[in-house]
């Protein structure tokens, strides 16, 4: 019970961050929501930190790991947000806003999680 709810906690923590960020950075007018992109995007190099220094070290314990990996980060990124924004843009015939937002989400994903995982070889 106690491992539920320090995903609860961590994941209400990381959606009310992803909130404020949408608040600020989302504005349809632009090609790119850049909350979401900028929410995803840190979300791969926060938990290529957590899970890189955790193989290096072993010190992350597992109620940390629930905390800020699945709960936090879980909370944070918004995969479901991602596909429907992809959506819209398909359905506004915007293939100027829909494939570059595809592909610098999963490329700066991809190097926001390998810079994460160097980043905690340096901590």
């Amino acid at each position: 019970m106690k491992q539920a709810l320090l995903v609860f906690f961590g994941g209400g923590l990381g959606s009310v961050a992803r909130y404020l960020l949408s608040l600020k950075l989302n504005n349809f007018e632009n090609a790119v929501p850049y909350g979401t992109l900028l929410a995803n995007v840190l979300g791969s190099l926060f938990i290529g930190i957590i899970f890189g220094y955790m193989a290096k070290t072993g010190n992350l314990s597992e109620k940390y790991s629930l905390l800020l990996a699945v709960g936090f980060c879980g909370g944070f990124t918004t995969f479901s947000t991602f596909m429907f924004e992809n959506y819209l843009f398909i359905k506004d015939g915007n293939y100027f806003g829909f494939l570059p937002y595809l592909l610098m989400t999963f490329i700066l994903g991809f190097v926001a999680l390998f810079l994460g995982l160097y980043l905690s070889k340096l901590i």
